[in-house]
């Protein structure tokens, strides 16, 4: 058995869970990219070796704990520039623990404490910082011009005795370090937060939507703080339904402070609890329930957002303070069947659009001044147009976005509405089209329904290099989006990616049968999933979900066209142009357009029949 003295390097990426969840393909591509143009080159050229790779780390294995520790550096301070034009929450950041001990070495591998203590400083280190012990500090100090801040002795998990750990202070900012003298005195500077979704606890998966408008809400509130970090409504939605230690939760989201809850609704009463948790511990720093009427929800969260800001001792700035009392609407009632509109409207067959657009109207009635329901009819009324053939006249369409923007000008979702709504206007300006959803875009970028109604207009009008990164946006902020990994599976085939055809075609798939587990009554889910299974030749499986969804809605227009779309790719042609005959009486602009550019039909581009479709497609797109 062979020992030798070595410097070890650990390192891992912070919240790969969650970025795996919200992107598998994109992290995936990101970490390939990271590890050829900059990890793996720069271990080598420090005279490192990697020891093994796991899915979101590595170990490296130095001879000279300067090389280990440039290494390092250069790593870190390299990070920041190659995330600076990536949202937050798709940013991939390291966590790298360094440790100079004896090691065993049995082949290639690496075995003995000394590994196992730089993988428990890689656990302890900072977001984007590197953690190190103090024989690496002793040795490096005074060759290197660093600065180290001391965090004393710790108990490392697995570890029989306390190792004192050492922050690095690195010249880019990067993960600033806390001292012994003042552990929360970095933290409480700016301190960071993740508010978990309210786990909904009225015994009905129907009432979902109000605990998960609540989550956002309190997002939104919070996120208007200037002294104060708050994860994303997608990061932290990616967290749903997730068991797991808090402390981890917050190591893998790289903040402090955690609040989580529950939302007990029945009849006109309504039961919130909330607690606050040091993310480092686990512990409660703050709990409160509170019973009330169901029209005190949003006195609530003004409640629930102060004891933030209290407990946290932040500052607000003068201006901050109208987030107390800044409610999307002044109606509970109305808040609610907005809340239940947008969960129809994700849903799209013709009855839940219908029933979505209800929802829309019925809240508007209540509440004139209610933007984002406003918003809300006009995407409904688009759509009916766009899939349906609904004959719903232009005006209507735009005066509904037009409202919404009267009361908002700043509310995104109205902007995106409007450009949507005019790109079914005959003879609409498709400059005008992209300007406005470009404006919604900058106006919030980290709006799901921005970038995914703009991602439908870029497909259906042949964008497909635009459409892409829209979609990708789409389906990272919003975790259970199953449309845009499908829609990106198609894409990509026309564009000739093939690896990702596959990789976004199994993304999909996992989302809608998640979809499908949640909400059995949901046809749309199985419809895609039917497609996109035939896409990636998995035929059973294709034919099983076809059926459900043949099943829950036999006579939908949507469902016959992703069933023409399934059995075209498995190589049926008699069924799906019988099923493009029973579709076509009933579709809209959208879908005609839609028909013309589908990498689906490929195998039936060259039969006079559906030649035949697309001529008769292009007569009622021309009237």
């Amino acid at each position: 058995m062979e020992r030798r003295l070595a410097a070890i390097l650990a390192a891992d990426v912070v919240g790969y869970s969650r970025l795996m969840g919200a992107n598998e393909v994109g992290t995936l591509q990101a970490l390939q990219d990271l590890h050829g143009e900059l990890v793996n080159p720069t271990i080598a050229e420090h005279g490192g070796r990697i020891v093994k790779l796991t899915g979101d780390g590595l170990l490296a294995e130095f001879s000279s704990v300067v090389g280990a520790m440039e290494c390092a550096i250069t790593i870190q301070d390299s990070m920041p520039a190659r995330n600076a034009d990536i949202p937050e929450d798709r940013r991939i950041q390291f966590r790298v623990g360094i440790n100079l001990d004896d090691v065993i070495v049995q082949g290639d591998d690496l075995f003995g404490d000394g590994v196992n203590i730089a993988a428990r400083l890689e656990g302890v280190a900072r977001p984007g910082g590197i953690a190190v012990s103090q024989s690496v500090r002793d040795n490096v100090e005074s060759r290197l011009k660093l600065s180290f801040a001391d965090r004393g002795q710790q108990q490392l998990k697995n570890i029989a005795m306390p190792i004192r750990v050492f922050d690095v202070l690195l010249e880019s900012g990067n993960a600033p370090a806390m001292t012994m003298a003042d552990p929360m005195a970095v933290v409480m500077a700016s301190p960071s937060i993740a508010i978990l979704p309210f786990t909904n606890m009225s015994g009905d998966a129907e009432q979902e939507y109000f605990s998960d408008g609540i989550t956002e809400d309190i997002i939104t509130d919070l996120s208007k703080i200037s002294a104060l970090f708050v994860v994303g409504r997608h990061t932290s939605f990616a967290y749903k339904n997730m068991s797991g230690h808090l402390d981890r939760i917050a190591a893998e989201l790289g903040v402090r402070f955690l609040l989580e809850g529950s939302v007990r609704k029945a009849g006109n009463r309504i039961r919130i609890t909330a607690q606050l948790i040091d993310g480092s511990t686990g512990g409660h720093l703050w709990a409160e329930r509170y019973d009330r009427d169901l029209t005190d929800i949003f006195a609530i969260q003004d409640e629930l957002t102060k004891a933030i800001v209290e407990q946290l001792r932040l500052r607000l700035l003068p201006e901050e303070m109208s987030i107390f009392g800044a409610a999307p609407t002044e109606n509970v009632e109305a808040y609610s069947l907005y809340l239940k509109g947008r969960q129809f409207f994700h849903n799209a067959t013709k009855s839940f659009l219908m029933l979505a657009r209800q929802m829309f109207v019925r809240a508007t009635q209540l509440d004139p001044n209610y933007a984002k329901a406003f918003a809300g009819i006009a995407n409904c009324d688009a759509r009916m147009v766009g899939w349906y053939g609904e004959d719903i006249p232009e005006e209507r369409i735009l005066a509904n976005a037009d409202k919404a923007l009267a009361i908002d000008p700043s509310l995104a979702e109205a902007h995106a509405a409007r450009a949507d709504s005019m790109s079914f206007v005959e003879g609409h300006d498709p400059a005008e089209v992209l300007a406005t959803f470009e404006h919604a875009l900058s106006l919030d970028p980290h709006s799901h329904d921005v970038n995914f109604l703009y991602a439908r207009y870029c497909t259906r009008t042949a964008q497909f290099e635009r459409a892409v990164p829209l979609y990708v946006r789409a389906l990272e902020i919003q975790p259970d989006d199953y449309t845009s990994p499908a829609m990106l599976e198609t894409i990509c085939k026309t564009l000739g990616r093939f690896n990702d055809v596959f990789l976004y075609g199994e993304m999909a798939i996992k989302r809608a049968k998640e979809a499908m587990r949640q909400n059995p009554e949901w046809s749309r889910p199985a419809q895609l999933a039917a497609a996109t299974l035939a896409g990636i030749g998995r035929r059973e499986e294709a034919i099983e979900y076809l059926e459900r969804a043949v099943a829950l809605d036999p006579d939908d227009s949507q469902t016959l066209y992703n069933a023409a779309c399934t059995w075209s790719q498995l190589g049926e042609p008699e069924r799906a142009f019988e099923l493009l005959e029973r579709w076509f009486p009933h579709a809209g602009r959208e879908k005609m357009l839609w028909l013309k550019i589908d990498s689906d039909f490929d195998p039936l581009r060259d039969d006079p029949r559906f030649q035949d479709i697309l001529a008769r497609a292009d007569a009622q797109l021309t009237v």
